[in-house]
């Protein structure tokens, strides 16, 4: 399970950065949860592996 987890937080991570990406190359213009959704399942997924239960 922490391997999963552990994938899944590395793929929210990119997706962090790219929505990070996309809302700067749009001046702001658009939503920022296009970076802060992804950022919080990642936060989620990294602690649960650094927990490890």
């Amino acid at each position: 399970m922490k391997k999963i987890m552990l994938s899944l937080g590395i793929i929210f991570l990119i997706l962090t950065f790219a929505g990070g990406f996309y809302v700067y190359a749009n001046h702001g213009q658009v939503n920022a949860g296009y970076a802060v959704i992804p950022a919080l399942w990642s936060i989620i997924c990294f602690g649960y592996v650094r927990n490890g239960k």
